[in-house]
């Protein structure tokens, strides 16, 4: 999609209520919030450049498209395995446009430029979408009660 940038959250803090919605919009009937203020509270955590946690945000033309993070954590009972890849969610009207994809490219840039060798990820049901741009699947994981699995790609670095 032309016109989409890149940035870290931290230099557009005006997308944090819009993303916090989304967030909780999607994964709210896993999480059983009752508003998307948590939400709001990690994506503000997640305002760094130099330690993780880090968001990133596509935007372009004034419009928001999505965003993704790296972090030190994942799901309960993996902390030996760090960092992931976490909260990749492109809005419902930008989707199937290469977003996410570029959003997804851009973390492991930063990771492989902070000199990360393995990157993890977690997801429910995308994962054929994440095996596309090279991830592999590294074992069964439950989130919440719900099966998943944890991916992760091994990123090489110069």
């Amino acid at each position: 999609m032309r016109g989409v940038r890149i940035n870290y959250l931290i230099e557009h803090p005006e997308y944090v209520p819009n993303l916090a919605q989304w967030l909780f919009e999607q994964w709210d009937f896993i999480l059983g919030e009752k508003n998307p203020e948590t939400r709001m509270e990690e994506l503000r955590a997640q305002m760094n450049r130099d330690e993780l946690p880090i968001a990133w945000v596509a935007h372009g033309n004034g419009q928001l498209f999505g965003t993704a993070a790296l972090r030190v954590d994942g799901p309960e009972g993996c902390e030996e395995l760090t960092p992931w890849l976490s909260r990749v969610i492109v809005g419902p009207h930008f989707r199937r446009r290469g977003i996410g994809a570029a959003l997804c490219a851009h973390v492991e840039a930063e990771a492989r430029s902070r000199e990360i060798q393995t990157l993890y990820l977690f997801t429910l049901d995308k994962q054929a979408w994440f095996s596309r741009m090279g991830w592999t699947i590294f074992g069964p994981c439950l989130w919440h009660e719900r099966p998943g699995d944890i991916m992760c790609k091994q990123l090489r670095t110069a």
